[in-house]
């Protein structure tokens, strides 16, 4: 059952802006096929929202970290390919290949219990063969390689697909990005001289898609993977497409309650901000167990009727408090921006994770599940709530 949206907290998801960020994508790709990823619930977008628009345009592939993730995308009514980059656990195999999704594959433990759990089900093992370039994280080590493609010859598990995962390609100093590249370009080249013929190869990530094209040549590098960029922001500041990105997501809120206070009056638990001055405060249904920290408290700033905010005193579990004084006209269920524009103002996530001394892509994660997620289309009025 769909429960009512009571409490004006949500996170508006613009789905007009994906679709064009993903062909601003697509455009740059040159030819390369796209891995979108909808992992971590579309980074905060809530991927049983986005993964509907992105199969709708055509992507080859969506991209999960969970077999649980590619689960829900299946229940949403998702039936196009899903890559489950982070394989799967012991007991998670039978479920993968019930729900027809593709897993990553680095160990030979891997190979056996895919192939014996489609086996069972009377269906063909399928996979990609993930390599460690030097990301040191998941991968089969290069010396690995050889012994895996002959136990999945062995064992008719077919690889449709090779990948790594660059670790540098957002930071200016090319030398160890291009270091996996040249690596990965000889590991395929050996899959090659065994006679492995994979559909799909693929190191790109956001940055190296827009930053580095020898990552995604089309050809022998045929196969991309957005992430941040498919939701409108750039991986690092030096790094931009042809094209504009359009951020996807906006959190908003409304203000709950306002009140003025004396000078001396302290705000929020610990009396961590004191008023200098006859001060008006507006409160807003918002807090840390929403997925606005409370490192947040006494730094961050909010746009209300056009103008920008402090927040002030320590934000609490449900909400928090901005001080309203130099904001003319304030009132009760006034639009209040966390994140996105308003008129001519704009506080983006990357702003919001400079104040929170980290990145964007924790930002939009950590949007909480209690905040609904509303698909909009540019102007549309038109939202639909997604538990």
């Amino acid at each position: 059952m769909e429960l009512p949206r009571i409490r004006p907290t949500r996170a508006e998801i613009d789905l007009g802006a994906l679709v064009r960020n993903l062909r601003t994508l697509r455009a740059a790709a040159q030819g390369a096929g796209v891995l979108a990823m909808v992992k971590a619930d579309a980074y905060g977008h809530g991927a049983t929202l986005v993964a509907p628009a992105l199969e709708a345009e055509g992507v080859e592939l969506l991209g999960v970290a969970l077999v649980e993730e590619g689960l829900a995308l299946r229940a949403a009514g998702v039936r196009g390919e899903i890559l489950v980059l982070g394989g799967a656990y012991a007991g998670g195999w039978e479920a993968l290949v019930e729900a027809r999704l593709l897993p990553a594959v680095f160990r030979e433990d891997h190979l056996d219990a895919l192939a014996a759990a489609a086996r069972r089900q009377g269906l063909e093992p399928r996979a990609h063969l993930k390599v460690d370039t030097g990301m040191a994280r998941l991968g089969a080590l290069p010396e690995e390689v050889p012994g895996l493609l002959a136990r999945a010859r062995s064992l008719g598990v077919v690889l449709e697909g090779v990948l790594s995962h660059f670790a540098n390609a957002d930071l200016a100093n090319a030398g160890t990005t291009q270091g996996q590249l040249d690596q990965f370009r000889s590991l395929l080249a050996q899959v090659d001289a065994a006679g492995v013929r994979t559909r799909w190869r693929h190191l790109a990530n956001s940055a190296a898609l827009i930053a580095l094209p020898p990552s995604r040549d089309g050809r022998a590098l045929n196969l991309v993977r957005p992430g941040l960029a498919l939701y409108g922001l750039s991986p690092a500041p030096w790094i931009s497409p042809a094209r504009p990105l359009e951020p996807v997501l906006s959190w908003k809120t409304e203000v709950i309650h306002l009140k003025f206070v004396p000078a001396g009056t302290s705000v929020s638990y610990g009396g961590t901000w004191t008023a200098q001055r006859r001060s008006r405060i507006a409160t807003l249904p918002v807090g840390y167990a929403d997925g606005y920290p409370r490192r947040l408290s006494n730094r961050a700033q909010v746009l209300v009727r056009g103008a920008r905010a402090p927040v002030v005193g320590r934000v609490c579990m449900d909400l928090c408090m901005v001080d309203v004084t130099d904001v003319p006209g304030v009132d009760l269920g006034d639009e209040v921006v966390l994140i996105g524009r308003q008129g001519a103002g704009e506080i983006g996530a990357a702003e919001m994770a400079g104040w929170l001394e980290t990145m964007s892509y924790e930002v939009l994660c950590g949007v909480g599940a209690r905040v609904p997620r509303l698909a909009v289309r540019g102007a549309d009025a038109g939202l639909r709530a997604v538990p």
